[in-house]
């Protein structure tokens, strides 16, 4: 297995770079959602943060990750062993797990393990993609072009954090927490608004139209083909440092404090573009709470919230007759209106 392009090294998408780290720093964030022209390196870029992270703590022995530290968020499994002798550990990497569009739904929650029925009459749980993905990012190409069903089981999966299978005289819970990253072309059908709205941040990427950009993309990809171990060599410090950036930023994230005048300028901004319900506001604070740990800032300032108010509101502004423009420039016109201060 090759080792992933260094998440240093990519060149330019600074606002997706942003909400994969901010979405890396706090799970509450939600999902990122990406939609743009192919050929962008979106899925290079959240394999190679996932690549980026520590590895994680998990129970040696449980099939679903569950972390040692969580107790309340354990499987069936792990509960039912909880007190009878003490559980090993062991690390593993961050997981990225791939979602087929074609994927059924046992292959996604999980099912009967029929080879084990048939050969030993045992009725074995087989797990499914969402218990790979636990503890990391599930990734969905096209997400867009989703069946309905697995829209519907995504949302009660994303809302709850948990998957729950009762069939087939099985019955299991085990947790299932996990950034969703989806990606997709707007062109090729518009994504329902029930999963759209589960994404906490929406990123646009375009291809790059600066020469110097483009000939400095080409540079780094060929380098990194031709001598992969060199290339990561090169960029092994950078990868460094920001991976003990993120970390530090995860340890002071509860000591962020989110002021009033925070609290106010998001829902001003969210009153002047229109949006759609209260998570709006809520991701936009997660968010910037998020940045302002990795920036090692003791509050949140207007800074952090205008960095990443496009990519938490864009989705989820209601459509304006009277106005023809994007989402993306009705919000930085807001931005230019309202300002970074906070009363």
């Amino acid at each position: 297995m090759s080792t992933p392009f260094p998440f240093s090294a990519i060149v330019a998408q600074d606002e997706l770079k942003t909400a994969l780290i901010a979405a890396a720093i706090d799970a509450s964030v939600g999902g990122v959602l990406i939609f743009g022209d192919r050929g962008t390196g979106k899925s290079t870029a959240v394999r190679a943060l996932a690549a980026l992270l520590p590895p994680m703590k998990v129970i040696a022995d449980c099939r679903y990750g569950c972390d040692p530290a969580q107790p309340s968020s354990w499987c069936t499994e792990c509960r039912a062993q909880s007190g009878k002798r003490v559980r090993a550990t062991r690390e593993v990497p961050v997981p990225v797990v791939d979602m087929p569009l074609g994927a059924t739904e046992d292959r996604v929650v999980g099912a009967l393990n029929i080879e084990q029925a048939l050969s030993a009459g045992v009725r074995a749980f087989e797990p499914g993609l969402l218990a790979q993905a636990n503890r990391g990012f599930l990734y969905i190409d096209e997400v867009n072009l989703l069946e309905d069903h697995l829209v519907d089981l995504l949302i009660d999966v994303a809302a709850s954090g948990e998957n729950v299978v009762e069939r087939e005289g099985l019955s299991v819970r085990h947790p299932a927490r996990f950034v969703l990253v989806g990606s997709g072309n707007p062109e090729e059908g518009e994504l329902r608004p029930q999963l759209l709205d589960r994404f906490g941040l929406s990123v646009e990427v375009r291809t790059p139209q600066d020469l110097d950009q483009r000939v400095e993309i080409v540079r780094r990809r060929d380098q990194y083909e031709r001598e992969p171990r060199v290339f990561m060599a090169a960029w092994q410090a950078a990868e460094d440092r920001l991976r003990k950036d993120i970390v530090a930023a995860r340890r002071r994230l509860p000591k962020v404090a989110v002021p009033d005048a925070a609290l106010r300028w998001a829902a001003q901004l969210c009153l002047r573009v229109g949006t759609d319900g209260l998570r709006g506001e809520l991701t936009l604070i997660r968010a910037a709470r998020a940045l302002a740990a990795l920036h090692a800032r003791a509050a949140v300032s207007g800074l952090e919230l205008a960095q990443v108010a496009p990519a938490a509101l864009r989705h989820r502004l209601r459509r304006d007759p009277l106005d023809e423009s994007g989402s993306t420039v009705r919000i930085e016109r807001a931005l230019a209106e309202q300002g970074t201060e906070l009363g």
